[in-house]
């Protein structure tokens, strides 16, 4: 089963970047992927997922969670301010934290509430101007900023530019994190997660090599 072979490649991975076997979290990414394949591997125990819809997620996954005891669901796409709310009640877990207006609105909705899933600031490495992020220099700064806003941040999240080399994308999250004492890094997706464990990924975030591809027409 494709599960079975991304965690036994994970496991691989693992020992020989020298860590512990289960160090890795999968996070499986199910945007755009007909119920019958996620529920086929949610039946094969896989418990911690992504999403890259607010909308999407909130139409899936009540239901499963209530269906399967475990599930943790995490926002692995752009996050619109306005849909923050949603977004604050539905998700463990939010990776792409890369403006100061949405850290500033999941704060006082947090504080509202009482509560916050996890946070991990998203980091434009490649400083793309057509991606979303803070900026590697503007890294120190903003998480500061989000810890005086009591947000629990507990890593940084990139997505290397594809058409170069992720390895030193990698390399640079994890020293920017390491510096922040931030033991988190959410990186890697189906092509490079190997390369990604390699580097110090605490989170893999993979589609495709699980589910199959993706058709956008559905």
């Amino acid at each position: 089963m494709a599960l079975e072979e991304t965690l036994a490649r994970m496991r691989r991975a693992e020992k020989e970047a020298g860590r512990a076997e289960g160090s890795v979290t999968l996070i499986a990414v199910s945007k755009v992927q007909p119920g019958e394949r996620v529920e086929a591997v949610l039946d094969q125990g896989q418990r911690v997922f992504g999403e890259n819809y607010v909308q999407e997620a909130g139409m899936k996954w009540p239901a499963w969670k209530a269906r399967y005891p475990g599930v943790a669901l995490h926002m692995i796409g752009p996050l619109q301010t306005n849909k923050a709310k949603v977004a604050l009640d539905l998700f463990d877990a939010i990776h792409t934290v890369d403006r100061p207006s949405l850290a500033e609105r999941l704060a006082r909705l947090a504080g509202a509430k009482g509560s916050c899933p996890e946070v991990f600031v998203q980091v434009n490495t490649g400083e793309e101007p057509q991606k979303a992020g803070i900026a590697p220099a503007q890294t120190d700064e903003f998480v500061a900023a989000c810890r005086m806003m009591d947000l629990p941040v507990v890593g940084l999240m990139c997505i290397p530019p594809e058409d170069e080399h992720p390895a030193p994308h990698f390399r640079m999250l994890a020293d920017l994190a390491a510096r922040n004492g931030l033991s988190g890094l959410s990186m890697g997706m189906s092509g490079d997660f190997e390369t990604a464990i390699l580097h110090g990924a605490t989170h893999v975030r993979v589609g495709s090599a699980i589910f199959g591809a993706r058709d956008y027409r559905r």
